[in-house]
This record gives C-alpha cells, structure tokens and sequence, in this order.
C-alpha cells in the first residue's frame, strides 16, 4: 500500500468531525452510527482515540467472506463490494479489532475503504489527529505513540 491512515492521539480533541465527513461522504448524512472511524474516549486517562479499520496485511476480514465481498483494491486497501455481500456478519466476528460494523439503518455491513485514496476523515480533522501518509516519512511513529500512551496511562513513571 502506498499510503495509510496515522493516528496521532495526543492531537484529537473528541470533535467528531472525522465521523461525520466518513459518514457524509459515504451516505450523504451526518450520522456517527454509519462513520466507518468511531472516536473512543478514555475518561481516565483524558484523552480520545479515532478508531478505524487498519488495513491489515493479513486481513482476518478477507479470508473468512464466504463470497469474496471483501478484497484489495490496486492500491491495496481491504475494501468491501456491497452488491457481492450476504450480510453474514462474519467479517464483523472475525476482525480482531472491532473495526467492521453492520448498520441496522440500511441492513449492511460497512467498513473503512480509505475513500478510495482520499480519506475524508484525515482531509477534514482540524488538528490533524488523522493523517493519510506514506508509512516511509516517519520510521520513529511507532515508538513515539508508545510512548505517549506510557505517559498517559502513568506506566514507567517513577514512583
């Protein structure tokens, strides 16, 4: 894949916004329930994460579709063809991180497709918490994430 989405947590500020473009851009409503990038809240330790599909190189998701819903496009996104799904749910069951979801609203089974290279939730984020970038430009991001969870969650702190 030539690019994928960064999550930067210590930029996000919970405004939602990145929801509503995903669901907007896909179905032309503001509605959080059909947002394929959910914003979890971490009271405790007072900060907000966007959650969204990762893109996985061995992506559970595919393998289990009965009927080849799901596949990799030519820049290598997993993503999902609505008029081969059955709505069996079973990609929603087999996605280890949660990020598949079934909308009770228009009865399918919905995830993120990185808007065919053009991720609205990394193009309208205000602060840049969301970033569609190639995996090349910042080799330390990893550790740096890390890093700043270790300091949020107090792990490694003296005592």
């Amino acid at each position: 894949m030539s690019k994928q989405l960064i999550v930067k947590p210590e930029k996000c500020v919970s405004c939602r916004t990145c929801e509503l473009m995903c669901s907007f851009g896909h179905t032309k409503t503001f509605n959080p329930r059909l947002s394929a990038v959910t914003v979890i809240n971490y009271e405790a330790a007072m900060t907000s994460v966007p959650v969204m599909c990762m893109q996985c190189e061995e992506a559970c998701c595919l393998k289990v579709c009965p009927v080849g819903a799901i596949t990799r496009d030519g820049q290598g996104a997993v993503v999902m063809n609505p008029e081969k799904c059955i709505v069996c749910k079973m990609c929603v069951s087999a996605c280890p991180l949660g990020n598949i979801s079934f909308s009770p609203i228009t009865r399918k089974v919905f995830k993120c497709d990185l808007c065919g290279g053009e991720p609205k939730c990394a193009q309208y984020c205000p602060t840049g918490a969301i970033q569609y970038v190639d995996p090349t430009e910042s080799p330390d991001r990893k550790k740096a994430v890390a890093e700043h969870f270790k300091e949020v969650f107090g792990e490694g702190a003296a005592s």
